[in-house]
């Protein structure tokens, strides 16, 4: 996996002093990834995601992401914060669950049939997500860098990581902020 150095970028709009909605994010993010100096500016690595940090609008966190062919972030949530991501180029598979799990106190859920959902998100697709959202992102190609544009606010306390198998998923590791910055 490569880091690349953070960027500024700001939002022309100033948010309001409760921070972003939902909505404001996704705004953001379709304009970033309209941004085409930005989207090219962004170091592509064949073997790992590449990301760039940039400044969201009312205080949120954002990032540009480089997907090489065949890559994902495995399932996770991001805790209290909400978000919104949309694809500036080639196309994402987002895998997700309809259903709200508890936020604490489990290792180990058994999930319903009929709660799993799967998006695909092309350039200039996107959609916005409430706090405890589980999914899983993949660029599933096997020839084509994507790049996406990503915001959440607040910014992220943490990151849930789960594996699945079948109807199972399993909390595998909680990821604070210093583990990505």
């Amino acid at each position: 996996m490569s880091v690349s150095p953070s960027l500024a970028f700001s939002a022309s709009a100033a948010a309001p002093a409760h921070g972003p909605t939902q909505a404001e994010l996704l705004d953001f993010v379709r304009r970033t990834a309209g941004d085409v100096e930005l989207i090219a500016s962004l170091p592509l690595d064949p073997e790992g995601r590449t990301w760039v940090r940039l400044e969201g609008p009312g205080g949120s966190e954002a990032w540009l992401i480089g997907w090489p062919p065949g890559t994902g972030t495995g399932w996770h949530d991001h805790a209290e914060s909400v978000g919104a991501f949309l694809t500036a180029s080639g196309e994402l598979k987002e895998n997700s669950l309809t259903a709200r799990l508890p936020t604490d106190g489990w290792k180990t859920l058994e999930l319903t049939e009929g709660i799993d959902r799967e998006r695909r998100l092309g350039a200039g697709k996107g959609r916005s997500f409430g706090r405890h959202h589980v999914h899983e992102v993949l660029n599933e190609s096997t020839e084509e860098h994507a790049i996406s544009v990503h915001a959440y606010y607040p910014p992220l306390p943490q990151i849930r990581r789960y594996s699945r198998s079948g109807q199972v998923l399993r909390l595998e590791q909680v990821e604070r902020p210093a583990d990505w910055q």
